[in-house]
Order: structure tokens, then C-alpha cells, then sequence
């Protein structure tokens, strides 16, 4: 067999699957690459509180530990990255990207759960901005994630999201693209990359759906598996946009509250059930 590519998560996990590092991993073996995983947090959702979130950080010795674990079979072909859950973590991760000079590193720079309003752990973003930006390959923030890391009130329309590209661009991270999805006011749904240059628009038509939870951990997972296969970041942007729309398109209600990405879909999973 020819080699295969080793894909590191440090991320949260989501129990019911759709998001989080499950959403990683299966993400990476549709892909046809290696996952492996670090969680950094456990999140439950309480199906008698209107599924509210609720986020268990684990302590970052053992996110360390994990992390070795992973490092001691070699060389990593991309990492990417998730819920963080500490400060710590994030220093942590900072140190180990330099340590191990880690190619293709996908920030996905999670500051509120899917159905929630508030930002989880809010003093993660300004570490995730100072130490993790400037190292990231490509960050991929949803339209409020954009307007907290570049510091505007509100992103909601094509020009806003190039603005918050650009400040974006300007704190470190080589490449941005930003998950416009639902939330903007087009009627596509569009995802802008910027890298430092050039904008490129990726669009898909909106889907009118509620079975959508961990598309945008699925986004982050599928380009850096792309990447980890040697795609150039336009291709493993343009691919992870098709993958994350089948999934959209192929989703399902797993409760009342939530309906997940189906991340077979793309390469229609379904077909080897009976195979």
C-alpha cells in the first residue's frame, strides 16, 4: 500500500457525533487518510434544557500526553484543530506546531456551539488569535468567528467578509476562508477564501435544512486532509466545499434538537453498508 497520510485533531468531543473530533475523524477516512485524535474537551448537550451545551475541559497535561502518544509514530502530514478548551492548550499546541515543524496546520477557531449564542470560553479567542494565527496554514472561521478575530461588530455580507479577511490576513495566518453558510445575506451559500492576494468565492446553493450540525468542523477536517494529500489550498478548499455539501444534502435528524451532517455522503457510504 501506498503511504498513507497522517491527520492529527486536537478537538472536543461531540457524543452524538455529527461535530468534534467525530466529525474529524470520519471526515479523514473518507478522505483515505489516518486519523488520530486529541480531546481537549467533552461536550454534552442536555435534551431537558432545550439541548443546552455544556462544555468539560480536559486538563492540558493529558491533552499533552495524548498528543505525545500520537507524535511518537512520526511525522504528521496536517493538523488541525477544534474546540481547544484551555489557554494552556493552546500554548501547548503553539510550542508543538514549531517543535515538530508541523506543513499543514487548519485552524478552526471554534468560539460558540452550534444553537448557542454565547462564546464558549472567551478568553481562548485572543490566545487562539496571538499564537495560533500566525502559525495556521489556513484558519476557517464562520461569519461570527471572522467578526471576533478581526474585530468587526458584525460579518453578514460579501464585502464584510473580505474586510474581515483582510484584518485577518494581517494577524498572521496565510490563508482565511470564511464559512459564510445560512447566516449570509446572499441568496448562495458562500465560502471566501483570501490569500493575502486574491479572493476566491465558492459557491453552492442554500439548503433548506436543519441537518447541518458539525458542517463546519467537517469543512475544517476535509481541507486538511486535502492538504495532507498534497492539494494546493484552492483545490482542498473547492473539494472540502463539495464534500461538507453533500453532507449538508445528505443529512439527517438524529433527536428533535439535532440533525447531523451525513459525512458518508459524498463518497455515498451508504452503498457499502450491503456490499
Amino acid at each position: 500500500m501506498s503511504h498513507i497520510r497522517k491527520v492529527l485533531t486536537v478537538a472536543g468531543s461531540d457524543s452524538s457525533g455529527g461535530a468534534g473530533l467525530q466529525a474529524d475523524l470520519k471526515t479523514f477516512e473518507e478522505y483515505g487518510t489516518f486519523g488520530f485524535s486529541a480531546i481537549t474537551s467533552i461536550v454534552t448537550m442536555d435534551e431537558n434544557n432545550n439541548w443546552h451545551h455544556a462544555v468539560h475541559p480536559i486538563d492540558s497535561e493529558l491533552v499533552h500526553q495524548q498528543i505525545k502518544t500520537v507524535l511518537s509514530g512520526g511525522k504528521l502530514d496536517a493538523l488541525k484543530t477544534g474546540m481547544l478548551g484551555s489557554i494552556e492548550v493552546i500554548e501547548l499546541l503553539s510550542k508543538i506546531i514549531d517543535e515538530h515543524d508541523i506543513a499543514n496546520v487548519v485552524i478552526d477557531p471554534v468560539m460558540v456551539c452550534k444553537g448557542e449564542n454565547e462564546v464558549v470560553q472567551p478568553e481562548n479567542g485572543q490566545a487562539i488569535l496571538e499564537l495560533l494565527l500566525p502559525r495556521a496554514t489556513i484558519v476557517t472561521p464562520n461569519l461570527f468567528e471572522a467578526g471576533q478575530l478581526a474585530g468587526i461588530s458584525k460579518v453578514s455580507t460579501i464585502d464584510e467578509m473580505k474586510e474581515a479577511a483582510q484584518k485577518i490576513f494581517k494577524l498572521g495566518a496565510k490563508n482565511i476562508v470564511i464559512k459564510g453558510g445560512k447566516a449570509l445575506e446572499d441568496e448562495k451559500a458562500i465560502d471566501l477564501l483570501f490569500d493575502g492576494t486574491d479572493f476566491t468565492m465558492y459557491e453552492a446553493e442554500k439548503l433548506d435544512t436543519n441537518h447541518n450540525h458539525g458542517a463546519g468542523c467537517t469543512f475544517a477536517a476535509a481541507i486538511a486532509a486535502g492538504l495532507a494529500k498534497g492539494m494546493s489550498v484552492k483545490a482542498a478548499v473547492a473539494k472540502a466545499k463539495q464534500f461538507t455539501t453533500a453532507g449538508i444534502q445528505g443529512g439527517f435528524a438524529f433527536n428533535r434538537f439535532v440533525g447531523p451532517v451525513w459525512h458518508g455522503a459524498y463518497n455515498k457510504a451508504e452503498q457499502r453498508v450491503n456490499s
